[in-house]
């Protein structure tokens, strides 16, 4: 075996185990997680009473609505929480990310009197979870 060619197979060794570190160094995992809007709890939205309950009734006990819209005759006060879950494999060639969103949301119908006619309510956040592997269900 010539001198050289021992040198050149621990040159290449080297390089390669610089190259692995690389991207073992430029890679990486993200996890994060955001809100928006405030919880809706269930007892409070149980204290809200159909044919009873007045619009101010429902703004003391939840605060100010997120969104008012006026239907059918109907004021709706609408209140939601969303809740992101994120998650990526950051590659130097390919990243992979993936999102999953839940709501809650609270819709309370009034009459033109201002008194609750109905109560919508829908709590999904609960089940919210981190998936990492971006192409399953």
């Amino acid at each position: 075996m010539k001198p050289y060619e021992a040198k050149g197979a621990g040159l290449a060794r080297t390089m390669t185990g610089i190259f692995v570190l690389g991207l073992a160094v430029l890679s990486g995992c993200s996890f994060s997680r955001g809100t928006i809007g405030d919880e809706l709890k269930k007892e409070d939205v149980a204290t809200i009473k159909k044919g009873e309950s007045a619009r101010t009734d429902v703004v003391a006990k939840l605060g100010a609505p997120d969104r008012i819209v006026q239907a059918n005759g109907h004021e709706i006060l609408q209140y939601y929480r969303y809740d992101i879950k994120v998650k990526g494999l950051f590659l130097i060639l390919v990243n992979f990310s993936r999102a999953n969103i839940k709501s809650d949301d609270l819709y309370v119908l009034l009459n033109k009197d201002g008194i609750v006619d109905d109560v919508v309510f829908g709590k999904r956040t609960d089940r919210l979870e981190f998936q990492f592997w971006p192409f399953d269900d």
